[in-house]
């Protein structure tokens, strides 16, 4: 149950990061909408790293 959770806590901060990203650059976007975009990213693909690791 807790590896599930952690995967679709993953998937789905993945997705954030990536409509973050479409959407600030959609609009023109500032930096802090791509920083945080790639943060979302990169948070959700830790956690798919580290879950595979274990």
């Amino acid at each position: 149950m807790h590896r599930r959770a952690v995967l679709v806590f993953g998937v789905v901060t993945i997705v954030l990061g990536v409509a973050l990203l479409v959407e600030t650059a959609a609009y023109g976007g500032g930096s802090v909408g791509f920083i945080l975009g790639l943060l979302f990213v990169a948070l959700g693909v830790g956690r798919l790293y580290l879950l595979r690791r274990r």
